[in-house]
């Protein structure tokens, strides 16, 4: 058996590190992404280790609610856009790429919104909540390239202080003051007029479309195995291929910080930081 040890990553059991190198070597996998994946881009998880919400986004209904409501997001989106616009990839996105160009990594079914997997050199990847970069009309369902409608909000605010310190959120936005944002102009859709601009994305109330869960249960079913990296799983969106997976008697192997809702599903377990795991999973690969 190859000495595993160089690699092993610190608290990782033996036992634990060589199955997850036997499982990934073996391939036939589909990863399953979540914001712990993007943390060390820049960009925050909405939870905690301990698996906790620390922030609640705007929901959908919310936001489509009222010209108010709009306007307080669109003016922290804004402030927050060219900070999020600005994230690359990180390590464990090129790791993740150069395992689907070894063959041993299929289609990856991200939560992320940030389009970072792509950057990276990744392909076949299902964007189950949608992504930043695109805006929705939903009054008429046109669609825009959120760099157009940001030009657009830059044209329609030429004052407004864009520079506001405050940490950048999961959902590309920084919090400010109500006061700053009450001064924010909304632009409206050139196709039917309406204000009721959205991110495309699938926001807090809203569901992940049919279709969409169904490809990915279809890509879940043909492999071999299920690999999870930093997601918490507490939402059902992406727990729910893990327990397709599981009741198919297919391995779940996890990587990520704290805990998760599937751990009674999980085959391996390495609780350890996302970036320097995937270097050392794929430097064990190559011995």
């Amino acid at each position: 058996m190859t000495d595993t040890s160089a690699t092993r990553p610190q608290g990782v059991d033996v036992r634990t590190w060589e199955s997850m190198i036997e499982l990934v070597r073996t391939g036939g996998l589909v990863g399953l992404t979540g914001a712990g994946l993007s943390t060390e881009s820049g960009i925050p998880d909405y939870r905690g280790p301990d698996g906790e919400r620390r922030i609640t986004p705007m929901s959908a209904s919310e936001l489509l609610g009222s010209t108010q409501a709009r306007q307080r997001y669109w003016a922290r989106s804004y402030v927050g856009w060219r900070r999020f616009a600005r994230a690359r990839p990180n390590v464990g996105h090129e790791v993740v790429a150069r395992l689907q160009r070894r063959g041993l990594l299929g289609t990856v079914i991200t939560q992320n919104v940030d389009g970072l997997h792509q950057e990276a050199g990744a392909t076949d990847v299902i964007e189950l909540h949608g992504s930043l970069d695109q805006v929705v009309c939903m009054t008429c369902g046109e669609h825009y390239r959120r760099t157009t409608v940001d030009e657009w909000f830059t044209l329609a605010n030429p004052g407004f202080d864009r520079d506001v310190d405050g940490e950048i959120r999961p959902d590309g936005d920084v919090v400010i003051s109500d006061e700053l944002a009450a001064t924010f102009r909304l632009v409206h859709c050139v196709i039917c007029g309406s204000d009721k601009l959205k991110p495309d994305v699938v926001m807090f109330g809203e569901s992940v479309p049919k279709p969409l869960v169904e490809r990915c249960f279809r890509e879940v079913e043909a492999s071999r195995g299920l690999l999870v990296l930093g997601s918490s799983l507490m939402v059902m969106s992406g727990y729910r291929f893990v327990r397709r997976a599981a009741r198919l008697s297919l391995p779940v192997a996890v990587v990520t910080r704290g805990r998760t809702r599937g751990e009674a599903e999980t085959t391996i377990k390495v609780d350890a930081p996302l970036g320097a795991t995937l270097q050392a999973l794929e430097a064990a690969l190559d011995q």
